[in-house]
């Protein structure tokens, strides 16, 4: 967050109201928890006290109304992918997607060979980051946060909810 003006000796910090609820919103990510396949494991090892992805303000809901992250962790199969829709659309603007592993990115081991695999998460929701990996470590699931903090840092917010 960067501040334009001090006033010295004041305690009074200017700063630009975008900057302030960027850095509100990258402090506090909440992602709905929704895992598919065994990349949900890798998921919940990142969560656990082992890398704890809370010192991040990443703390998992269980409703998408309360989330402002998805994290696509799995096989998306053409029955599944309503479901994934139905959340996504209950979240409240604004909102990211994360899709993690092979399988979520473009269909994984089963794209060549399964009619019921859809070959991305990306043809039902539009994804902000991609986790590499079969399954992915929890470490690759941290930087992908870490790689939303920079966009959310870096949006517009005022004047995009303006316009739309």
């Amino acid at each position: 967050m960067s501040t334009d003006t001090q006033a010295p000796d004041s305690g009074i910090i200017v700063a630009k109201l975008d900057d302030l609820l960027n850095w509100a919103r990258l402090s506090s990510m909440w992602p709905v928890s929704f895992g598919i396949a065994c990349c949900a494991i890798e998921m919940m090892g990142a969560m656990a006290a082992t890398y704890d992805l809370d010192r991040y303000g990443v703390f998992p809901r269980a409703s998408p109304r309360q989330a402002d992250v998805i994290i696509i962790a799995g096989t998306v199969t053409f029955k599944m992918a309503d479901r994934i829709r139905l959340l996504y659309e209950q979240m409240p603007e604004p909102k990211y997607v994360i899709s993690m592993g092979s399988c979520a990115n473009c269909g994984g081991p089963y794209w060549q060979h399964g009619y019921h695999v859809v070959k991305g998460v990306d043809k039902i929701i539009p994804v902000d980051v991609y986790v590499q990996g079969c399954p992915p470590r929890p470490e690759a699931l941290i930087g992908a946060f870490l790689e939303l903090q920079k966009k959310i840092s870096t949006e517009n917010t005022i004047n995009k909810n303006v316009n739309t």
